[in-house]
């Protein structure tokens, strides 16, 4: 390397943009492309990243090795920001510049490279940060979208960033919006894990956001879904209605609108919002999955109705259920969950050959899961498979455990509880010195928080298995428990 491209080379390195931020990619590059597409088409304003997911698409050409194609987006970018921005455009085109820099410094056009690599730095001298371990917050905003898009796994990143934009630019409209997306997307509260009189942080920040920005249909729609969880159904209900007048083709409105109808059990107007969905985008294993939850909850509303059930119903909405899980799963990146849900679909219409391959299938997939929520969901719905299916009780009990000791009071973790207690229950009526059911329950009361009843279910356990070293190191632990908290 001669000392000129070593030079440009460490200028280039110094840049704020895609090809500088390391960036974590989890979602398959054409996944990731499709929707970066469809953001472009639905985020005329600035209100919601759109002039960021130009400079976005055409990184992810250059990976692609489609450099044209991502010269022609950079300049898109450009122009956008431009239209969009006026007067105060220049500080909004430092990541594209960027990447405009790295573009043309790998096309081996040291020359270019060097003239947008001077742009940034007279644009970064014209508008000093105060800090030179800090940012404009232009460049965190655009920062915080990209980590938001490329990894389930760099939220709290994208979260970070759009809250270091508005500590500069505290009303700015597309950074509250990134915010309130972003906090509403790591939430992923369940109803039971809610406090009624006191609401969540994205909450409280979807509402500032739309305060700012009032017609903005998709943040209605996610706002929507989190007041149902307070049961503020009357404003829910108004806030989806107006999003479908706002925007009624938005994807983000027919996805976050779809998921409002199916959590009011309002089956009928989900499945039409999920079905729409799926016309726009047949590669989507979300509307998919989500279609195939709607359909299981026809189903067991039709099981349960009294007071007699429609068993061809019950057969029908099962049939629909597992062909939307099928289509799910021929995904590249389905949703593990949707594994687990065919297993037992399949394994209660009596394909079991199909149900334990896709249990395996699940089960092979679930060190890739990273989410706690996800992970006991997961192990609920194997514990089942085991529990009802295959009548493997021990598999039954390892999964209802693992699903039990993921700390999270939701409503698969009463399941995983309520079963292990069901099991116990059942082999102590059998045999009253079944330590393991004895112990069963221990860890069942520990997990509940109750220590002094956990200590006198192992207490018990150790009578009937007195060696077990297992029983007896938790006994150990909620004894010490116990005399911390009288002390205490």
């Amino acid at each position: 390397m001669s000392e000129d491209s070593s030079a440009l080379l460490s200028r280039l390195q110094q840049l704020q943009c895609h090809f500088t931020w390391d960036l974590k990619k989890d979602v398959d590059p054409k996944i990731l492309i499709t929707r970066l597409k469809t953001d472009i088409d639905f985020h005329w304003s600035q209100c919601e990243g759109g002039s960021c997911f130009y400079s976005l698409l055409a990184y992810c050409r250059y990976l692609q090795d489609q450099r044209e194609e991502a010269l022609s987006l950079l300049n898109q970018s450009e122009e956008t920001i431009r239209e969009s921005y006026g007067d105060e455009s220049e500080r909004r085109l430092i990541v594209t510049y960027g990447d405009m820099a790295w573009l043309k410094y790998h096309d081996g056009d040291f020359a270019q490279s060097q003239s947008y690599c001077q742009r940034v730095e007279d644009i970064l001298v014209k508008y000093p940060t105060g800090s030179s371990g800090s940012l404009l917050p232009e460049v965190y905003g655009e920062q915080g979208w990209t980590y938001f898009k490329v990894s389930w796994s760099s939220l709290s990143k994208a979260i970070e960033c759009f809250r270091k934009a508005l500590e500069v630019q505290t009303r700015d409209t597309e950074w509250n919006a990134g915010y309130a997306i972003a906090l509403f997307c790591r939430e992923q509260w369940v109803f039971e894990n809610l406090q009624e009189d006191e609401e969540s942080q994205a909450t409280k920040q979807l509402r500032l956001a739309l305060e700012i920005n009032p017609n903005n249909a998709a943040l209605q729609c996610m706002l929507a879904v989190k007041l149902v969880a307070y049961k503020k159904y009357q404003e829910a209900d108004g806030l989806v209605e107006m999003a479908l007048e706002n925007d009624p083709d938005n994807p983000h409105v027919i996805r976050h609108s779809g998921k409002y109808f199916r959590n009011r059990n309002r089956l009928d107007e989900a499945i039409d919002m999920f079905t729409r969905g799926l016309r726009r985008d047949d590669e989507s294993d979300f509307f998919h999955h989500q279609l195939a939850l709607c359909y299981k909850q026809k189903k067991i509303a039709e099981q349960f109705r009294r007071p007699f059930s429609n068993r061809e119903e019950v057969r029908k909405w099962r049939r629909i259920c597992i062909s939307h899980l099928e289509e799910s799963v021929k995904r590249k990146r389905p949703f593990v969950e949707a594994w687990a849900e065919l297993a037992l679909l399949c394994a209660e219409a009596g394909d079991m050959s199909r149900a334990e391959e896709a249990y395996q299938q699940c089960l092979k997939k679930l060190p890739e899961v990273e989410e706690e929520k996800d992970c006991q969901t997961i192990h609920q719905r194997c514990g089942d498979f085991h529990h009802y299916h295959t009548k493997n009780e021990a598999q039954a009990i390892a999964h209802y455990t693992k699903g039990l000791l993921i700390p999270l009071k939701k409503y698969e973790w009463k399941l995983c509880a309520k079963k292990l207690k069901q099991i116990a229950d059942r082999r102590l009526a059998k045999n009253r010195g079944d330590g393991e059911a004895l112990a069963l329950l221990g860890q069942v009361a520990r997990a509940e928080g109750d220590s002094k009843k956990a200590a006198f279910f192992y207490e018990k356990a150790l009578n009937y298995d007195k060696d077990n070293e297992e029983y007896l190191s938790a006994l150990c632990e909620l004894r010490l428990e116990l005399q911390g908290s009288s002390s205490d």
